[in-house]
Parts: C-alpha cells; structure tokens; sequence
C-alpha cells in the first residue's frame, strides 16, 4: 500500500506572510507566554508545520494558535481535526456560545495573569529597589484606542529598566521586568491606535522594551532567553518596517552570537544591522555595530579582517555624536570604544593590547555607572593575568569586589572566577 505524502500546509505558510520562520517562532513563543503556555516553537517546528508534517498541533499550540489569529479555527490555519488524525470520530461541534464563553475564560486569565495594580493598570511592578520606582503600563480599556499617554509608559518602562540595570546589574530584577514586557505587547496586540504616529511609536517602544529585557537575560546568563527576547524585538521591527529597532536589535544579536561562541552568526548579525543603520545618519551607531563585527571577526580568529573593522570604527566615531544617535546608545562613549577593542584583542590573545584597552575605559568611564565601571576592571583583571600581571590583576579583582554592592552581573562573577583560576598558577 503507497504511504500517503504529506500536504503542505498553505494557509499557515499564507499567515506567516513576509516573516522568517525563526521571527514568526519568536512571534509565537511571545504569544504562548501571553496565556500563560510554554511551547519550544522554533524554525524548524515551523518548517514541518508548513510542509504538513504536523496536520494537527498539541492543545498547547492549539491555545496558542487560537489566540494569536482570533475568529480563525484550526480548520481556518490548513490543520486537521484532531479526531481525523488519531483515528476517532469527530466529536460534536461547539456551540458558539461554549466557544464564546472559552474565549471569556481565557481573557479572564490573561487579565489575571498581567493585572498587578488597579484597574486601569496592566502591569505595575516594583523592581524591589529602594532607588526603584514602580514601572506601570495601563491596559487597553474596552473600545478604547492607545493613545499617547499609553505609548508615554511604556518608553517610561524603557528608560527606568535601563537606569537600574546602569546602576544594579540585571540578576536582581530581570523576572520582574518581563511582567512589563508582556504588558507593552498585550497593548500592542489589543487593537488600533488613534495615529499612524502613536503606531510607530507603541511597536518601536515594545520592541525596545523587548531588547533592554533581552539584555538583562543576557547580562544575568540566561541566554536561552536573551535570544528569544531578541528575535522577538527583531520581528516586531520588521512587522514596523522600523530601521532603527531592527539595527539594534541586530547589534545585540550580535553580541549575543559572540557570547556564546557562535562568531559566524555575530559576523552576520552585525553586517545585518550595519545594513538597517546606513540610512539612519548616525556615525555612532555605525561605529558600534562595526565594533560587533571586530569582535565577531576576532572570535573567529581572523586578525587582518577585524583589525579593518576596528578601523571603519574608529573613522565613524571620529565623527562624532549627532541628533540621529539612537537614546539607547547614551552608554557608548569612549569608555565603552576601549572596552570593546580590548574585548577584541583579547579573542585574538592580544593580551598585553587588550589590557591596555580596558585600563583606558576604566580611567575614563564616569563612576556613576557602577555596573559597567565594575564589568571593565573585571575585563582588565582577565586581561592582565593573561598577560603575565598577577599582582595588578589580583588588585583590579579586589576593587572589582569591592565596588560590587548592590551590582549583580553573571558576566562579571565569571570573569572573577576566571581570573582567580589564572592567579592560582602564580
């Protein structure tokens, strides 16, 4: 008997429409956590559901599914009833009025889920600092179009995560910050605006949010996350057509990749948001999006290519700041350019360079930002035991430990822990 050949699934390859199969998986790994449902939905899971491997998914992504694209029925998406595909006979349709009231359910607990605050608040969160103030986003009312006083809140939300992580490192407060997150996204998904303006604004201030979030997953370790949080502000830039949000949703894709050793990935990531950055008139933002391919060029231990990319660095960056920088670029100064060609030097076993480097950022870089003070004396410490200093390293290990009240960084812990391991030899 001739096995049956699977029938790829068009009307779900139709409702991914101009995504790519890992930006639509992030779309819908950020609905599931919308409902309160954990799926591993990646690339590859979408690729067999398009190519009708999967003619019926679990209720998990059923749920999922449903609440991603309301009114359609899995009929609707290209699947089959899930009677058909196990052998038993269909059972008998809902009622409009069971479907109804399983949708009233649902929203009941996604209401539930979000609502920490009053009423007219979807997330109201306290970081658990005494320096931090609550971070709240309103919820969408009814009919009630977003405005600009909810799109208002959520850069709020983005400002605030970002000073705390300036001033505590990311560990302290990253599973609070995604109750606001989630919040920006449920605005997003609740219906119009009253302005094609308010928009733009509300998809590049979720996606930012969805970045600043993605970081501090990536500063506390949780990389798993990071990436998911990244792909999820890449897809929300491309779904905006929003140069901007994709650029630097690429730059800490980038720094990402390099992170967890996957340098070719950084190298593409990076030359992806050089391309989104060109028509932006910001000299800054080039210059660090090609100090991210200096790093990735440098993992993959290609000297002359990442030297070539540092340069272009330095020539944007000579040309100074402009009214085109980016807000989230405040950080990057000339504490954070040495930081970052230290970091290349150092992938490359440029050991004395590197040190170099990263003791130039440190004397430069205001005290004020403890976290990033701490993480470049921790880089130095690194760099000098590599080169053959253990007592200056083992004295920038002390003050980086003695500057880390009230900082946790992941990051900045393994690079102690790498240094005393070097030191131990001596």
């Amino acid at each position: 008997m001739a096995l049956s050949r699977a029938v790829p699934n068009l009307a779900f390859r139709g409702l991914r429409g101009g995504r790519s199969p890992a930006e639509f998986a992030a779309l819908v790994r950020r609905s599931a956590r919308e409902i309160g449902e954990r799926v591993a939905c990646d690339a590859r899971y979408i690729g067999r559901v398009e190519a009708g491997e999967i003619r019926c998914p679990n209720y998990a992504y059923e749920r999922v599914f449903l609440h991603m694209f309301p009114g359609l029925t899995l009929a609707d998406l290209g699947f089959s009833a899930r009677e058909a595909v196990r052998g038993r006979r269909p059972a008998t349709a809902p009622s409009p009025l069971a479907l109804t009231t399983r949708n009233d359910e649902e929203s009941d607990v996604l209401r539930r889920a979000f609502m920490t605050g009053g009423t007219a608040t979807l997330a109201a969160v306290s970081m658990g600092l005494d320096d931090g103030p609550a971070v709240a986003i309103p919820a969408p009312r009814g009919a009630h179009r977003v405005g600009d006083a909810e799109v208002r809140a959520v850069e709020d939300a983005v400002r605030k995560i970002r000073l705390l992580d300036d001033r505590h490192g990311s560990e302290r407060f990253y599973q609070r910050a995604t109750q606001p997150l989630r919040a920006a996204f449920a605005l997003l998904d609740a219906g119009g605006t009253a302005r094609r303006e308010t928009t733009g604004r509300l998809h590049n201030s979720a996606g930012e949010l969805a970045i600043s979030v993605g970081w501090l997953a990536h500063d506390s370790g949780r990389l798993d996350d990071a990436r998911s949080h990244y792909a999820e502000a890449l897809a929300t830039a491309r779904l905006a057509g929003d140069a901007a949000l994709e650029a630097h949703a690429f730059c800490n894709t980038s720094f990402l990749a390099r992170d967890s050793k996957r340098y070719h990935e950084a190298v593409r990531a990076a030359e992806a948001g050089l391309r989104a950055a060109r028509a932006l008139g910001s000299s800054r933002l080039l210059a660090l999006l090609s100090l991210r391919l200096a790093g990735a060029w440098a993992g993959l231990g290609d000297r002359a290519t990442c030297m070539k990319a540092l340069g272009r660095a330095h020539t944007f960056f000579g040309r100074g700041g402009s009214e085109q920088d980016p807000e989230w670029m405040s950080f990057f100064g000339e504490p954070e350019m040495e930081a970052l060609e230290a970091q290349s030097w150092s992938l490359l076993g440029d050991w004395s360079r590197a040190a170099h480097h990263a003791q130039r950022a440190t004397h430069r870089q205001d005290p004020h930002f403890a976290r990033n003070l701490a993480l470049y004396r921790a880089h130095l410490a690194v760099d000098l035991a590599h080169a053959g200093r253990p007592d200056e390293a083992a004295a920038e290990a002390r003050r980086v430990e003695g500057a880390l009240d009230g900082v946790e960084s992941a990051r900045i812990r393994r690079m102690l822990t790498e240094t005393r391991k070097i030191l131990a030899a001596h």
